[in-house]
């Protein structure tokens, strides 16, 4: 299929737009502590580590982050986000050193107040060998130095079970 020159256009617009500026706000260095709970029956685990978050052109941010993941030991991550106007959603990657995984975010919605961004994807299961899962992160800022992640995992029960959350603190 050929492409035509506005369909090219559109696509290489690289205009960053009030969604883009959005993502912005997680620009920075950040310390975080991360708690886990992979169920019911199991204590809690909580770890630490810091992340650099850059802009790529004011249209994506590139989140690297390096610490002890709960059950796994020392770990690097790295997480893409930008928004696809074209779809009009937020969209973006995330990869671990501990697994080979990638986990894709294809439908990314932000709140009516703009404090929350709510990120979609499918994975692993944590329980069941070679089952996959669905999931949902969501990024809250609770004031411009401090922001919080969630993650929830959809269960054969068809409820959303929360399993992570992540605090952030800006480095001053």
């Amino acid at each position: 299929m050929e492409t035509t020159k506005t369909q090219q256009n559109s696509t290489m617009n690289t205009t960053p737009q009030k969604e883009h500026q959005w993502l912005q706000k997680l620009i920075g260095e950040w310390t975080y502590e991360i708690e886990v709970k992979m169920g019911a029956d199991r204590p809690a685990e909580k770890s630490t580590g810091t992340e650099r978050v850059r802009s790529l052109g004011g249209l994506w941010i590139l989140a690297e982050a390096q610490g002890e993941m709960p059950g796994c030991g020392e770990a690097t991550t790295m997480m893409t986000l930008g928004y696809d106007p074209q779809k009009q959603r937020y969209v973006g990657t995330w990869i671990g050193s501990m697994m080979t995984h990638l986990w894709v975010y294809d439908s990314g919605e932000l709140d009516a107040a703009e404090k929350m961004l709510t990120l979609d994807s499918e994975g692993p299961a944590m329980i069941g060998e070679g089952k996959m899962a669905k999931y949902k992160d969501a990024i809250e800022f609770e004031s411009d130095d401090r922001r919080v992640m969630t993650s929830h995992v959809l269960s054969d029960d068809g409820q959303w079970h929360h399993f992570m959350t992540v605090n952030y603190w800006r480095k001053q």
